[in-house]
């Protein structure tokens, strides 16, 4: 291959793709972590600005808010004005999980840095970048991800010195879509027979009722002797 050849597969390569088409109406992150406290634990010496709500944690960092965790070597982190969390995180990797609203789905994400913003609700991986939601994953060296959305993008990356990744390439598998099973006609979706439709309901017994092997309301029979038969 040439060398602008080459150079063509390391330039950027740009992929908008929709989780929300996965599955229709898929949800946002958990729209009530905002509401909770920001709790964070680190094993090292921490930088923290309690009137400015800010601090530098570093060593085996774990910070949750709600359903959001993020787990990291080192993490610069801020509470906005609405209660949300913001962080900017290194490891190897930073792990990034929060569930879905209304779901009981999480979405996923691993990377050697991770840039989180609360108030936009955006996450943003660099370096061996791995974004999950169930079985769906894609890869690449660069990913960001919409959780208010469900939307994410991709962009191959030349990898990073002395980190081997997937380069200047994106990689994704959706699995199969989930559908239930089409019922045989007049089966209902559990797969059980309707009920047949109801029998005409017969008369009741009494005076009015029509004699055996007659329908009701039509007329008496008349006997007629028959004349050429001769008589006893």
């Amino acid at each position: 291959m040439t060398d602008s050849g080459s150079a063509a597969r390391r330039a950027l390569v740009l992929a908008a793709l929709a989780l929300a088409s996965l599955a229709p109406g898929a949800a946002g992150a958990e729209k009530a972590d905002r509401d909770k406290p920001i709790n964070f634990s680190a094993e090292q010496p921490a930088e923290v600005d309690f009137d400015k709500r800010v601090g530098t944690l570093r060593g085996n960092v774990v910070i949750t808010q709600g359903t959001l965790t993020i787990r990291a070597d080192r993490i610069d982190f801020k509470q906005n004005p609405d209660n949300s969390l913001s962080a900017t995180a290194y490891g190897n990797p930073v792990s990034f999980r929060q569930k879905k609203d209304d779901s009981d789905e999480y979405f996923e994400g691993y990377a050697q840095k991770a840039v989180y913003n609360g108030q936009t609700e955006t996450l943003e991986l660099f370096d061996r970048a791995l974004l999950k939601q169930g079985k769906n994953e894609i890869r690449s060296n660069y990913v960001s991800y919409n959780s208010a959305t469900s939307l994410f993008k991709a962009e191959g990356r030349p990898d990073a010195p002395g980190v081997e990744g997937p380069g200047a390439r994106v990689q994704g598998v959706f699995e199969p879509r989930s559908e239930p099973a089409f019922g045989a006609k007049g089966a209902t979706k559990g797969g059980a027979a309707e009920p047949a439709a109801p029998s005409p309901k017969a008369p009741a017994a009494g005076k009015d009722a029509a004699p055996a092997g007659k329908a009701q309301g039509d007329p008496p029979l008349t006997l007629t002797p028959d004349k050429t038969l001769p008589a006893k």
